[in-house]
């Protein structure tokens, strides 16, 4: 498959730039491969389609507020920082990107907060917007990571329009999240609220938690037609016996294994034993999954609806069937899904 099997013409207005009202009231398209039928549903009928001793695997990493805003020194600029990943707790090391970076070399200085209390320093420069910072702070590692947490802006795709708001806070992120390191959310499990969750619970569906921090990487875009010529970003990922244990004995008893976003599918299939059953992990992971691609582990996906030429989309194509998928896609466009990160869901069973 090449790069050009993935184009279609997305309308503008079909990406969400708000969430809906409430979470579980997303809709939800319900894509049966075996019957090859479309169905248009709520997000809260997910709960019609598991049963008893099914699983839904989580991915519970936790989004951090990784955009800043500094001045340069000398000449006071505006200058976005968009922390990546710590490199270094004791040096407080950061992995960045800067915008405007053409204005950020080696050297400079850059000044946050209202009374400059955060100082960074650019010590690499790591690609073309890329730069490894050392942040200056009088204070424990705590009070660093604390002012942080401050100083920073819940990082909202840079699609979405407008202004960062408070309800941002707790919508761009899943209400499971627990580990934090993410910077940018497992969107699939925006849908679920905390009704839907115990409700799912009392039903004896299981849940099985992995964490994958999200990059950017997710987002990057695919400039190859020929993919397997595309390297994706690495990303830290970790999966514990436990998960393991649940995940492994619903595929002794033939249950439903739900993948929830395409985060929590990476996980999996990331760490697969050769009698095709899930172990643990603790490192990173750059898996690039596109057509065509045998899973090993779930066997069903809630996902969102992915911009044209994603990796994202690549992923849904390989579980779903590529012609099925295309069709899907159309018709999501016709009753007018909304498509991204705020965007509705599909389930494919």
């Amino acid at each position: 498959m090449k790069l050009s099997h993935f184009s279609f013409n997305l309308p503008k207005e079909l990406l969400a730039e708000f969430p809906a009202e409430n979470r579980d009231e997303s809709r939800l398209m319900v894509i049966d491969r075996k019957k090859q039928t479309i169905e248009h549903k709520m997000f809260k009928d997910v709960i019609n389609y598991f049963d008893d001793g099914d699983v839904l695997i989580l991915n519970n990493t936790k989004v951090f507020p990784a955009r800043l805003y500094g001045n340069k020194e000398k000449t006071g600029a505006r200058i976005e920082v968009f922390l990546l990943r710590e490199l270094n707790a004791e040096q407080r090391l950061w992995d960045v990107l800067v915008d405007p970076a053409r204005k950020i070399r080696i050297g400079n200085k850059l000044y946050f907060g209202d009374d400059d209390s955060l100082v960074a320093e650019v010590i690499d420069n790591t690609t073309s917007r890329g730069r490894t910072l050392r942040f200056l702070y009088d204070g424990s590692y705590e009070e660093f990571r604390n002012k942080l947490t401050e100083l920073g802006e819940t990082p909202i795709p840079k699609y979405i329009n407008r202004e960062v708001t408070e309800e941002d806070a707790e919508r761009y992120q899943t209400i499971y999240a627990k580990e934090e390191g993410a910077v940018a959310a497992p969107t699939a499990g925006l849908h679920f609220s905390k009704h839907l969750l115990k409700k799912l619970e009392i039903k004896g569906i299981n849940f099985a938690e992995v964490t994958l921090h999200v990059g950017l990487g997710t987002f990057n875009p695919v400039e190859v037609e020929d993919l397997s010529k595309h390297k994706m970003d690495s990303e830290e990922l970790i999966i514990k016996q436990e998960a393991c244990d649940i995940v492994n004995n619903a595929k002794v008893n033939k249950k439903r294994i739900c993948a929830v976003g395409t985060t929590s599918m990476r996980a999996i299939e990331s760490s697969v034993s050769s009698q095709n059953t899930l172990n643990p992990y603790e490192g990173w992971t750059n898996k690039f999954i596109f057509p065509p691609h045998d899973f090993s582990i779930a066997n069903c996906m809630i996902t969102n609806f992915h911009t044209p030429k994603s990796t994202l989309l690549m992923m849904i194509s390989a579980f779903c069937g590529h012609d099925l998928m295309k069709r899907a896609y159309d018709e999501a466009i016709k009753e007018e899904y909304k498509f991204y990160s705020y965007g509705d869901a599909m389930l494919i069973i």
